[in-house]
């Protein structure tokens, strides 16, 4: 079924033209993200991945997919199915960054519906508006998705919000118990993507959609806990390998493996942080925020969200003048462990809005060195610290998605795609225009393109 080119006007302004819909050459796709797998971890001959690297040889790898601005992991998956950058399918955090008003201090809200948190179309909405069936295990940003038949979200409470036949399945098949209302808490990482493996091999087995969208979180937890290519990180990386081997062997019983294609991806990649940064403890000491016990925020006339290696500032109080902006942005321009401080008129280069067009948005951007994590603590009067003491992890994502160290691994291979291609860097705005051209869908509007150099000569036809 094709899918009209709908007007740019009707959806998203000033994004890139139009792509046309074909003759589906894969019946299937099945999308894996392993969260947190960087680019450079499948050459690393301690990597044990013979899955990975196998669908590699059978098909597609790229040398490294740039990801985009803030390279955590909600954005980035949203990219991965809209083929747009953050300022355009709005999703800039974990959650609704939410401004509060004046004085009060800025939070992540991740308890919101895909509908409140991405701004146009998605893969799945295309695939279930051309009547394609589609499921999705643990993605960000799908509660309350109208387009997903079965979908157990990547959001608080998700038990809770999984779609009413799968979790009566699941509970079945004894991988939820009762209502399992504590999921998260009361489950390890290896055990939560077990449970999703396995509820993405039933759906598989009882439905063979269309496609199929799989997040995997035990990688990106052990590398923030222990830092990538370390014992436990290698270990990581083994289980999602065989997770995937998992999928792939119930892809096989299904009878569906000539008819699919399959994509490994990831949403970034990590780099080691044994320093933190605490700009809100610089704040505090100038006066600009108020803190309590453990360092939290209890009052902010400005303040720093942390991101991993960017910290996302906002003048939380409207009476502040230009010369207290300004004082601001030289207290940070003066530190050396600072790469750099961004302003509104730069945003748009990394793919950000700007904070009069969404207010979500921060006022200035701060962009860490190599080796230091933000901190979101306010206590103490030093700026560079031990990271463990500051509570950032060994190992840490959102540094500016230009390193290469943030790319994340592709892998495809199967239906409808060239055997033995090694391409060079590629972006995660063209994996959902592929993924639809496979299925014969076209993306209405897209930062991104088709990866024409790995369709089969039919496909690309």
């Amino acid at each position: 079924m094709l899918i009209r080119c709908l007007a740019a006007s009707l959806l998203i302004v000033g994004a890139a033209s139009c792509l046309a819909a074909g003759e589906p050459a894969a019946r299937h796709v099945v999308m894996i993200s392993v969260d947190g797998f960087p680019a450079y971890l499948f050459d690393d001959p301690k990597a044990p991945i013979p899955n990975v690297r196998r669908l590699a040889r059978e098909g597609v790898v790229a040398a490294g997919m740039r990801v985009v601005n803030p390279s955590v992991t909600w954005p980035n998956h949203t990219s991965l199915v809209t083929g747009l950058r953050p300022d355009k399918h709005g999703v800039l955090a974990n959650g609704i960054l939410t401004r509060h008003g004046t004085g009060q201090p800025v939070t992540i809200e991740p308890r919101h519906d895909q509908a409140d948190l991405i701004h146009g179309p998605t893969l799945f909405d295309l695939a279930h508006q051309a009547g394609l069936s589609t499921a999705a295990i643990n993605w960000p940003c799908t509660r309350n998705s109208r387009s997903l038949d079965d979908n157990f979200p990547d959001v608080p409470e998700n038990v809770e919000y999984t779609t009413p036949r799968l979790r009566q399945e699941l509970q079945a098949a004894g991988l939820l118990t009762g209502e399992a209302k504590n999921f998260i808490k009361d489950t390890s990482g290896p055990e939560r993507d077990y449970i999703w493996t396995e509820a993405t091999r039933l759906v598989l087995d009882k439905r063979r959609p269309n496609l199929t969208l799989l997040h995997l979180l035990n990688v990106d937890g052990s590398h923030h806990a222990l830092g990538p290519q370390s014992p436990g990180g290698y270990t990581a990386i083994a289980y999602a390998d065989a997770c995937i081997g998992r999928v792939l062997d119930a892809i096989a019983a299904a009878g569906m493996q000539d008819q699919t294609a399959v994509f490994i991806v990831a949403d970034h990649g990590f780099i080691l942080t044994p320093k933190a940064l605490k700009p809100n403890a610089l704040l505090r000491r100038e006066g600009f925020l108020k803190a309590g016990r453990g360092g939290k925020i209890e009052e902010a006339r400005v303040q720093v969200v942390p991101e991993g290696g960017m910290g996302l500032l906002y003048f939380s109080d409207p009476s502040l003048s230009a010369e207290e902006q300004g004082r601001v942005r030289r207290l940070f321009e003066g530190q050396k462990e600072i790469a750099q401080v961004l302003e509104p008129r730069q945003f748009s280069q990394y793919g950000l809005p700007n904070p009069r067009a969404d207010a979500q948005m921060a006022d200035l951007v701060l962009l860490a060195k190599e080796g230091f994590g933000v901190s979101g603590r306010a206590d103490g009067d030093e700026f560079v610290v031990d990271g463990e003491a500051a509570g950032v992890p060994r190992g840490s994502h959102g540094f500016v998605a230009d390193q290469n160290m943030m790319n994340a691994v592709f892998v495809a291979a199967g239906a409808g795609l060239r055997r033995g291609v090694r391409l060079g860097e590629i972006t995660n705005l063209d994996v959902a225009p592929t993924a639809a051209a496979l299925l014969g869908l076209a993306m209405p509007v897209v930062d991104g393109h088709v990866l024409t150099d790995v369709l089969s000569t039919a496909t690309a036809k």
